[in-house]
């Protein structure tokens, strides 16, 4: 039989040691969220949930775009996302709430610390339906939406970092982005 007093020095010893354990793990940020961080497409269609639709003047008003209805997919095989938006055109005060249309883009991105978040990055239009406009997009309409596209890619994230992930980084810089496997995966500097 083994004494009491043994036990309780061999299970403070344990104890001891997984808290060193523990604490020695938790000093390093690569031990608790190894060399990257990963965001998969549902993270990032919620992110897109909460910030459309979104209606932009140009023209002094004379001709109007609203952005709805994002859809974010990024292929298995891919290195870039493809988003999917409904469009609504308007022109000389007509109403562009309702979609009239539609587009798709696709796109690598960027890591901006300055709004922390995740930036579209060389975005390029892949697909447009506007039945409106004959099913094509003419001159004034593909301005219109690509000068869309370079605010957009410039100003708003497609995905903003929230503080518990950016306190869990600590000291870490973040360095890359890539698509990969069908996630989006932030590669993290010592």
């Amino acid at each position: 039989m083994i004494p009491r007093r043994t036990l309780r020095i061999a299970h403070t010893t344990l104890f001891a040691i997984a808290m060193f354990a523990l604490l020695s793990a938790c000093s390093t940020m690569g031990a608790l969220l190894g060399d990257d961080v990963r965001f998969t497409p549902m993270q990032l269609q919620h992110s897109l949930d909460r910030n459309f639709p979104k209606h932009y003047d140009k023209l002094g008003g004379l001709v109007s775009l609203t952005l709805m209805n994002p859809r974010l997919s990024i292929p298995q095989d891919g290195n870039r996302l493809r988003l999917d938006f409904d469009v609504g055109l308007g022109a000389l005060g007509s109403d562009s709430s309702k979609a009239s249309g539609r587009f798709a883009l696709t796109s690598a991105l960027r890591f901006d610390p300055s709004t922390r978040g995740l930036h579209l990055l060389d975005p390029r239009i892949e697909q447009v339906d506007v039945p409106a406009l004959g099913g094509v997009m003419n001159a004034s309409s593909r301005a219109l939406l690509n000068s869309w596209l370079s605010e957009y890619a410039r100003e708003e994230p497609v995905y903003r970092f929230d503080n518990s992930l950016l306190d869990r980084l600590g000291s870490r810089r973040i360095g890359t982005t890539a698509i990969e496997n069908g996630n989006v995966v932030v590669h993290l500097d010592q």
